[in-house]
């Protein structure tokens, strides 16, 4: 028998993942956002927001049974328009509008010593499966593992901003790399909270990531001339000049 499958993107309504859940407590889920190399569509542009082409081309290959779509500001028009046209070619979309602007979650992993990698594919499964934030939560707090060492020499980086299509490049930075952005909203349990979605600590050399084509380079830009930081967008793969451009920032700041 065929497993049922539902596709998501971005943070879906609280209420809706609980009810899905119930109602097909079997089905694999997937996160369309997610680069799995699936064959390319011709359905969007080219020069277009890598991540919202990555949610047409798996949806495409995929075929899931069921798609939750967040299309507010929790996300962006260009998830709302995503989701009409998967639904124009004959998809079964839940569309969702999460903007509770209330934080729900004390902010702990985005702040820990866990690995930036470790910190970013953490918080998004637990989109999903909260079990997972809580597991993590928990060792950070009881000291068992990435407890935050607030005596460090080390000058302590930020990085602000989505997860990255290539999630690779995470791997550039120390452990203590502090989390901005809509990945801190998402463990905050905010998406949509665009004052948490800003700040950051101006004391700390901080990377400001958009992806290419993404309206949140309009933020990503304005915050790094703010503070001082770095400002990168990517369309695909880093390229090695990026690479060296964060290497650099980091080790000279």
């Amino acid at each position: 028998m065929k497993k049922f499958i539902i596709g998501f993107w971005g943070y879906p309504h609280p209420d809706i993942i609980e009810k899905t859940k119930k109602n097909y407590p079997n089905a694999e889920w997937i996160d369309l956002d997610i680069d799995f190399y699936y064959p390319k569509t011709n359905i969007l542009p080219e020069s277009y927001c890598k991540i919202i082409r990555n949610i047409i081309d798996n949806a495409m290959y995929l075929k899931p049974d069921l798609i939750l779509a967040p299309i507010g500001k929790d996300k962006c028009d260009s998830g709302w328009f995503a989701s009409k046209i998967l639904m124009d070619l004959g998809f079964n979309v839940i569309q969702s509008i999460y903007e509770d602007l209330e934080p729900k979650r004390d902010v702990i992993i985005c702040d820990s010593n866990m690995p930036l990698y470790d910190k970013i594919t953490t918080i998004t499964a637990g989109i999903i499966d909260s079990t997972i934030l809580d597991t993590a939560c928990n060792l950070i707090k009881s000291g068992e593992k990435f407890k935050n060492n607030p005596y460090t020499f080390t000058p302590t980086p930020g990085f602000w901003g989505v997860p990255p299509n290539d999630l690779e490049i995470l791997k550039l930075f120390p452990d203590n790399t502090r989390v901005y952005g809509w990945t801190r909203c998402v463990e905050a349990g905010c998406p949509a909270n665009l004052d948490l979605e800003m700040y950051v600590d101006p004391n700390i050399p901080t990377v400001f990531y958009a992806q290419a084509f993404c309206a949140k380079s309009q933020l990503a830009k304005y915050l790094a001339d703010k503070y001082n930081g770095l400002y990168i967008d990517i369309d695909d793969y880093a390229s090695n000049s990026i690479k060296a451009k964060i290497e650099a920032f980091l080790t000279l700041r």
